[in-house]
């Protein structure tokens, strides 16, 4: 998960995962969706001998990355029977395994089921099953190809995406939040940043890694409590400072992001100059300026519209109000945005920006911080190097 403040307490006893014993078979527990259908978690329990075919015995020529909870394999499965099957053959999966000194454990494996294995929707990555066994904790999921929304962001080794698909990863990311928070028991997802936005081959954007996810409020109340867990830069400032837990502290979370993709920087970074390691201390004020947001605006982007990045800026601000109450719900961000996209690109003959210098464009860029996880190699530009294969979903 990046850098953490603290872990949750770990209940290690994984023989007390209420999860049926025979494999292939799915969760008994119920859940009722938004529209009150009754819907019963579809999910395969996995044998470890056949994950370990599907990946070829979990070789280190299919690891994808590695992160506090363990490592994540690609592998293959049949599509229909969910067998695994040769390399190549069926349908990609990520595989993601538990270490045995994993601090993590059973806590957030089990978050991980309860949350992906009731709900679907487009913008959350799928979980397709699970196992344990031997003491061995295994998801597996959808195979994401686009890989994570940071390396597009923040690696040199990958073409920086322009305006319309930033838009648009950023609607899909609203558009998964919005549906945890008016679900029936709302979910706080409590884990929003770059790395856990996965893109699929279309670049359609999918909420990955819910580990840290936690039932919102019960009714009459505010918030929950709970210890303060996160990576730094992103968290709600009320969170922080008290541990309350708030649906609109997702918001918070959204407007970083939101920043990050607007400026092309991460939200936190030790090497930028003194005094301007968190992105939204440092560019928050700058952003009602309109003279000043054109500075900001990642000058990777050749060409954008003006109009729009300004009216993206007073979104950013209004979600990363310190009041939450100030904030607006997810249904509004995603409203907002929704507006935004209508925006026309400026004429190329009349409008265009300037192409940044090579050095000017490298001084933007941040250096880079090992991605996020379950995933295909991103961008167009051909195979990244296996240091950039770092595992969101297997917790940092």
């Amino acid at each position: 998960m990046g850098n953490c403040w603290a872990s949750p307490a770990v209940d290690d006893n994984r023989s007390s995962a209420n999860f049926p014993a025979t494999p292939g078979a799915a969760p008994t527990n119920q859940i009722v969706t938004p529209t009150n259908q009754i819907v019963t978690p579809k999910l395969k329990m996995f044998t470890l001998a056949e994950l370990r075919r599907a990946t070829r015995n979990f070789r280190p020529d299919s690891m994808l990355g590695e992160g506090g909870f363990g490592r994540v394999f690609k592998g293959w499965i049949d599509e229909e029977t969910l067998a695994p099957s040769r390399a190549g053959v069926g349908m990609a999966v990520a595989v993601k395994k538990s270490s045995p000194d994993s601090a993590q454990g059973i806590k957030e494996w089990k978050a991980e089921v309860n949350f992906l294995g009731k709900f679907s929707h487009p913008n959350l990555v799928r979980l397709i099953g699970y196992c344990i066994e031997d003491r061995e904790l295994l998801l597996v999921y959808e195979y994401m190809q686009k890989g994570s929304l940071e390396v597009h962001l923040f690696s040199r080794h990958v073409e920086p995406p322009p305006w319309g698909i930033r838009l648009k990863i950023a609607m899909d990311a609203a558009e998964g939040l919005r549906f945890l928070h008016a679900s029936e028991n709302t979910v706080i997802y409590r884990d929003f940043k770059a790395s856990n936005v996965l893109l699929d081959v279309d670049y359609t954007a999918k909420l990955s890694d819910f580990g840290l996810a936690r039932l919102g409020p019960s009714t009459g109340r505010s918030h929950v409590t709970t210890e303060a867990v996160g990576t730094y830069g992103y968290a709600a400032p009320e969170y922080i400072a008290t541990g309350h837990l708030y649906v609109k502290s997702d918001v918070y979370t959204f407007g970083v992001v939101l920043l990050e993709i607007l400026t092309g920087l991460r939200a936190y970074d030790v090497k930028r100059p003194t005094g301007q390691h968190n992105l939204v201390d440092s560019y928050k004020p700058l952003l009602p300026n309109k003279s000043r947001l054109k500075k900001i605006v990642d000058p990777r982007m050749e060409e954008y519209p003006e109009e729009a990045a300004l009216k993206l800026a007073q979104l950013i601000l209004r979600c990363l109000e310190n009041d939450p109450r100030k904030r607006p719900s997810m249904s509004e961000v995603v409203t907002i945005l929704e507006r935004i996209s209508t925006i026309m690109m400026p004429d190329k003959k009349t409008a265009r920006r300037p192409s940044p210098s090579k050095s000017k464009a490298q001084d933007h860029q941040p250096t880079h911080h090992l991605q996020s996880p379950l995933r295909g190699r991103p961008g167009n530009t051909g195979p990244l190097p296996r240091a950039l294969w770092d595992v969101g979903m297997a917790r940092h």
